[in-house]
């Protein structure tokens, strides 16, 4: 019989917030793959499937998720549009590109926080003389990572005029 060890139940790397917290990011034509999510009251009710899913796609053409971003943006209380980086198309896939300078923040607590977060992101963003956009949330690890690691980091990140 055989059982898991701790780190066997750890699936997410391990996420360094030094290169994400109150950091300009340039992307040019940085390429996602976006699939939707069911949300009931925004909470997210088929996100695994989704992942899943789209991982199974990722890996048919030989991709990694490894350190993979998957932002995701809350279009209402019953949707979530998840975008998952890649460096290729990946066929049967709708593929986004995104472009331009990106504020970010890193913030670790309870999802509950969200609130707090979006509120200090702006404040922080205005006191920088940045104008953003839509703000879109990077969860770095799932539920139990996060448990593992001690920490639920979730960076938040905005194109910025």
């Amino acid at each position: 019989m055989e059982t898991k060890t701790e780190n066997a139940a750890v699936c997410c790397p391990p996420f360094d917030p030094g290169p994400w917290d109150d950091k300009v990011h340039h992307w040019e034509h940085k390429k996602f793959i976006k699939d939707n999510v069911f949300t009931l009251f925004y909470i997210p009710v088929n996100f695994g499937s989704v992942m899943r899913r789209l991982d199974r796609k990722v890996r048919a053409v030989g991709l990694s998720l490894g350190d993979t971003i998957c932002l995701s943006d809350h279009r209402s209380k019953w949707r979530m549009d998840v975008y998952l980086s890649v460096d290729r198309v990946v066929p049967g896939t709708e593929v986004t590109e995104m472009t331009g300078d990106f504020y970010t923040r890193v913030y670790d607590g309870p999802y509950s926080d969200t609130g707090k977060w979006c509120a200090d992101f702006e404040s922080k963003a205005r006191e920088k003389g940045f104008n953003i956009g839509k703000m879109l949330m990077w969860h770095s690890t799932c539920p139990k990572c996060a448990k593992k690691y001690g920490k639920n980091y979730t960076t938040i990140l905005s194109r910025i005029n």
